[in-house]
């Protein structure tokens, strides 16, 4: 068999990656953290369980990636909905909705993500969170923001404290009064977004998350050598010059995968 061409090689580095970012959206939904192993993760995506810690540093930093995907996506997908619009009202309440959406839909995933937030590791500046949160500052500065940098942490903060409030287990707040207090915050109209027990053609916050994870695509003029043997090809042993740096000097050693 010739050598893969470097378009190919990257292809599957990208492949590899959102398998595993589905992956972990997926066990940690169904089990719950602690009951989740790398292990487990690396095998619902059919990966070398040593290729994780090329990727990610630990299991929590690779759930934070994992939702902030989710988020990502979950948001660009209500913005985009039809009727599309670009008032900046409408946005935000679309956002809104969105985040809490989530709140909802997914109760233990949220709550293990907002838990992580408050480890040691802290907050992760990953590619997903990042284009999370120039969704957030475009929403902002559509709403009439004069100073998005400022105001965006600010959304973020009370979009946080908002699905902390619905997650607390034993004193949950109902997710229509959350709603109430942002949108007087925000001056939105009850009637934006998509307000509660309201349907919405292809719905805000579906149980199969699988959309939102690209795996199953390779370029156009290529063909998917992955097609016939996807085990050896993710799985084979993986050499660091096959592999994306690291710029964070991440280790490139395998975590435990009992954690």
């Amino acid at each position: 068999m010739s050598p893969r061409s470097a378009s190919v090689n990257e292809e599957l580095r990208r492949r590899s990656r959102e398998r595993l970012l589905q992956a972990a959206v997926e066990l940690v939904s169904e089990r719950g953290y602690e009951a989740t192993t790398l292990g487990d993760i690396a095998d619902r995506a059919g990966s070398a369980r040593g290729l994780v810690s090329y990727y990610f540093p630990g299991k929590r930093q690779l759930l934070q990636s994992a939702v902030h995907r989710l988020m990502h996506r979950t948001l660009e997908e209500a913005l985009e909905r039809e009727p599309r619009t670009e008032d900046g009202r409408e946005r935000m309440a679309r956002t809104i909705d969105a985040i809490l959406g989530l709140a909802g839909s997914q109760p233990v995933l949220m709550r293990q993500h907002m838990a992580g937030l408050l480890q040691a590791e802290g907050f992760v500046q990953c590619p997903e969170q990042q284009r999370l949160a120039q969704l957030l500052r475009d929403t902002v500065a559509g709403h009439g923001s004069p100073d998005a940098a400022t105001d965006y942490p600010m959304l973020r903060a009370v979009l946080m404290g908002a699905v902390y409030a619905a997650l607390v287990p034993g004193v949950p707040m109902p997710i229509p009064t959350l709603r109430a207090e942002l949108f007087k915050r925000y001056h939105l109209d009850w009637e934006m977004g998509v307000p509660p027990d309201t349907e919405v053609p292809g719905g805000t916050c579906e149980t199969d998350l699988s959309r939102f994870f690209t795996t199953d695509r390779l370029p156009d003029d290529q063909p998917d050598r992955t097609a016939a043997q996807p085990e050896e090809t993710v799985a084979q042993p993986v050499r660091p010059g096959d592999l994306p740096s690291q710029p964070d000097g991440r280790s490139d050693q395998p975590d435990d995968q009992s954690k």
